[in-house]
């Protein structure tokens, strides 16, 4: 059911964030909107935020000890809004802090804490996986993402896992993904508590955007979030 962006809200201390084509940027944006502490993290793998207060759990060969951490988080919550919390890898991304605090520890330390539980390697659509995706078992609410970029463009070209997409869709990955295809695919898959079409500015017909938002069943909702982050 469509809603104006206005209306947006989530319900919970404890969000995910899954989907294609903006997660990054909307964990960005309720980290300025959200009000109280709110904590950062992943599932799977991000890279720390730039201009956020970093909390490492430790490297790929060394956990830190879970005292030094909590005491650390603490710190950096009673001089800052937000902070990201993850265990840095090799790459530069931070994986899951779970090895180290659970998942359920870290909504006992912030208002709020928001968690991007899924991957699309830069595509503005996806399908899952079987293993996809990692939404923690404390979520209070899941909100996936979907980039409108993709639409009217061949499958191949915008999806991740263009072939399961494309199967649940009934198309060829050749073939331009339509508004009906994508919802097709979500309601399919009916993942989360309510759907964000974001990347609305690349449409050169924001209408396509409209008729993808009321084909969902769950409330949905439109917006172009990198022009929302301040």
């Amino acid at each position: 059911m469509y809603q104006p962006f206005q209306s947006f809200s989530l319900n919970g201390p404890f969000i995910s964030v899954i989907g294609s084509g903006g997660k990054t940027t909307l964990l960005r944006y309720l980290a300025e909107i959200l009000p109280g502490r709110v904590i950062l993290t992943t599932s799977t793998h991000i890279f720390p935020f730039a201009g956020i207060p970093l909390v490492e759990t430790g490297s790929e060969q060394t956990l830190r000890p879970r005292e030094v951490v909590l005491d650390e988080i603490r710190h950096s919550l009673s001089s800052n809004k937000v902070i990201c919390i993850g265990q840095m890898l090799s790459s530069g991304k931070l994986s899951a802090p779970t090895g180290t605090i659970p998942f359920e520890e870290l909504s006992s330390e912030a208002d709020y804490v928001v968690v991007e539980a899924d991957g699309s390697a830069r595509h503005p659509l996806k399908a899952h996986r079987p293993w996809e995706p990692v939404i923690p078992s404390c979520t209070s609410a899941t909100v996936c993402v979907v980039g409108a970029s993709g639409i009217g463009k061949p499958a191949e070209d915008v999806c991740h896992c263009p072939d399961l997409f494309c199967s649940l869709a009934g198309i060829s990955p050749q073939q331009n993904v339509s508004e009906e295809h994508i919802a097709a695919v979500l309601n399919h898959e009916n993942l989360a508590d309510c759907y964000l079409i974001n990347q609305i500015d690349t449409l050169s017909d924001p209408g396509r955007a409209i008729r993808l938002s009321r084909l969902i069943h769950k409330d949905s909702y439109m917006c172009s979030l990198s022009n929302l982050i301040c």
